[in-house]
């Protein structure tokens, strides 16, 4: 197997989280948002334990109000399912769709582990960047658009794979992340319908291999 040479290997799987940023700002839940998660965690046991296991949709909750989460937040969060911030962190830390600081109105992820690098995620990265004029980990200066490198988004089989909030964009060609963007700088929301996006001759794609047009062996 040939690595793609400007890919460092070494730096693929390593964490770069960056710590929920202290805004200064305090945070807590709207009475909708409250009592939506009051909701949730009565479908828990009232032990503990089982209020932590409503760390997962109370953070949800939090990045639907304010687009982040904040040190503040984390704060709430802990107050009110009763565990410690150390508990709501170590979630936050795990999962990256938790954006830890603020973010634009569309976050761009570009799944970069191995499937999605040997089908041209890196391509598609560099082409977003020209077509946002920002870096990865940066956002655009209006504030629309946040682009991400991160790890599997778990549709390997459909490579490469961008993200966009939480409509899946699948089998991109070199062409379409260019398209991609002009298609939310022109239709905005409007161009996310559903969550899986595919070109439709692409939608199937079939692995081929070099024996397969040949004569069967008597």
């Amino acid at each position: 197997m040939t690595f793609h040479p400007k890919i460092d290997y070494r730096e693929l799987h390593r964490s770069k989280r960056q710590m929920p940023v202290d805004d200064g700002k305090p945070f807590a839940y709207t009475s909708e948002n409250r009592e939506r998660l009051e909701v949730i965690a009565a479908r828990y046991p009232g032990n503990p334990a089982g209020r932590r296991s409503a760390i997962l949709p109370a953070l949800y909750l939090v990045q639907r109000q304010l687009g982040y989460v904040s040190l503040s937040a984390i704060q709430h969060v802990a107050e009110v399912i009763g565990c410690t911030p150390a508990d709501v962190e170590d979630v936050v830390s795990f999962y990256t769709m938790f954006y830890t600081r603020p973010v634009g109105k569309f976050v761009v992820q570009v799944c970069r582990t191995l499937p999605c690098a040997l089908r041209g995620a890196e391509r598609v990265t560099e082409d977003l960047m020209d077509a946002l004029g920002v870096e990865p980990n940066g956002t655009d200066p209006s504030g629309t658009f946040t682009l991400m490198e991160v790890e599997c988004l778990g549709a390997c089989d459909r490579a490469p794979l961008v993200m966009v909030n939480d409509s899946w964009h699948e089998c991109l060609a070199p062409e379409d992340a260019k398209t991609l963007v002009a298609d939310l700088r022109a239709r905005g929301e409007a161009a996310l319908t559903g969550c899986h996006h595919q070109a439709p001759d692409r939608a199937n794609p079939e692995p081929r291999t070099e024996n397969q047009n040949r004569e069967p062996r008597t």
